[in-house]
């Protein structure tokens, strides 16, 4: 079933116009890795506030406040791009480990940032940041780098993307 809307998903025209031009599959890809960069970058920041390495003057609310519609826009043009780039090769892309690898390390930083997000306001509350707050902004950043390492891996070790 799963490679079946593979095949649907390689062989749609819409698809298939977008990949199949240099100038559009360049601008998709463009998108993606500038998509990412402001995710990771606003997410850094954050993270390493919550360190309390950055922002000493400001309370990490206000931070996340003013990063997170920019990391959830960037991580949602991410998301668009992404699928755009898989869709244009999702045939070669079903089974492949280390793709499968790298959405499990996305969808674990992504729930990293979320809880983040829920629970920043609470520690900023607090004399100083809790031991497991700092732990989980270690894990988002370790999280993210290792998807941007995977991302990288993709095509170098299997000649897809």
């Amino acid at each position: 079933m799963l490679l079946h809307i593979c095949r649907w998903l390689q062989e749609n025209s819409f698809i298939a116009l977008i990949n199949g031009t240099a100038w559009s599959a360049a601008a998709v890809e463009i998108i993606h890795y500038f998509s990412m960069f402001i995710l990771v970058g606003s997410m850094l920041i954050v993270d390493l506030r919550v360190l309390g390495l950055v922002g000493g003057g400001q309370g990490a609310t206000q931070f996340a406040d003013r990063l997170f519609p920019w990391i959830w826009g960037s991580l949602a043009l991410n998301f668009l791009s992404g699928f755009v780039m898989f869709a244009g090769s999702a045939i070669a892309y079903y089974g492949n480990d280390i793709f499968c690898d790298k959405m499990g390390v996305i969808l674990l930083a992504i729930a990293a940032n979320l809880i983040v997000q829920q629970k920043v306001d609470k520690w900023n509350q607090l004399l100083a940041m809790p031991a497991s707050a700092k732990f989980l902004a270690v894990l988002s950043i370790a999280l993210w780098v290792g998807a941007i390492i995977a991302g990288v891996e993709v095509p170098a070790l299997t000649g897809v993307g």
